[in-house]
């Protein structure tokens, strides 16, 4: 019973977020009284939430920060992690967040990412460190985001159980079954049009217990309902990506603000 209250309170979240938009052509001005209108319907939409408590945990230094500084620092009051094609980390890296190992949250921040094509990189929720690989390496749930933007916005579990949802789809993963498109967000190709390319985009990710939410500049890119208690994780260290990749590579975040629960 309880299992079924969350899966569908997650749906219900997920639908109702994707539903908030403008009312049909015609619509508008209905309300009690109004010819065909009732009460409740025909209404303006629900409004913009304003954002409280949330704590910023990047305060334009290193501090609080686990990072590599080959490849990391922070300047402009900005965290920056760059790569080039003659210098490169043995495998993908992090930037690993000490401040806590949060459960159930809302983080959002600013990202840019610059260079080539090629470009990969990701914010890194739930996860846990892997120093038997290497050093700031992180296995985990990942907002996935790339330069080409076949990736941007879809639900990817680094050196886990690989793609989770792509962009556009709401999946749900059972314990021990097999998992499943149960709905979209959207049309994976119009989200993508959301994205910028090579410029500031703010990406809001929302865990709360089984259920993740990604967005990207306030679309819902994709939703994830995971009962696979044997590999899902319910907390765990924040980090951001930087992809080994064969060329030049900027990744840029700014305005990093977490809300617990």
């Amino acid at each position: 019973m309880k299992k079924t209250f969350v899966f569908v309170s997650a749906m219900l979240l997920a639908t109702s977020m994707f539903a908030q938009q403008a009312p049909p052509a015609g619509a508008a001005g209905r309300g009690a009284g109004a010819p065909g209108g009732g009460r409740g319907r025909g209404g303006s939409p629900v409004g913009v939430l304003e954002e409280t408590g949330f704590t910023k945990i990047f305060d334009g230094t290193l501090k609080g920060w686990d990072c590599d500084p080959d490849f990391w620092k922070a300047e402009n009051d900005i965290l920056v992690g760059e790569t080039t094609a003659t210098h490169q980390p043995p495998q993908n890296i992090f930037c690993i967040w000490k401040g806590g190992q949060p459960a159930d949250f809302e983080l959002k921040m600013d990202y840019r990412l610059t260079g080539a094509r090629t470009g990969n990189s990701g914010i890194q929720y739930r996860s846990q460190e892997m120093p038997e690989v290497a050093k700031w390496v992180l296995k985990g749930y990942q907002a996935d985001i790339d330069a080409a933007q076949q990736y941007s916005g879809q639900v990817y579990e680094e050196r886990g159980r690989g793609f989770l949802a792509l962009r556009g789809q709401i999946v749900y993963i059972p314990n021990g079954g097999k998992t499943g498109s149960i709905g979209a967000t959207g049309d994976g190709d119009q989200l993508k049009g959301s994205i910028k390319l090579y410029d500031w985009n703010e990406i809001h990710i929302i865990a709360r217990g089984n259920t993740i939410i990604q967005l990207i500049n306030g679309k819902v890119m994709s939703v994830v309902v995971d009962d696979d208690t044997a590999n899902r994780k319910m907390s765990g260290l924040l980090g951001v990506q930087l992809h080994k990749t064969p060329a030049d590579m900027k990744m840029e975040v700014r305005n990093v603000r977490l809300k617990t629960f």
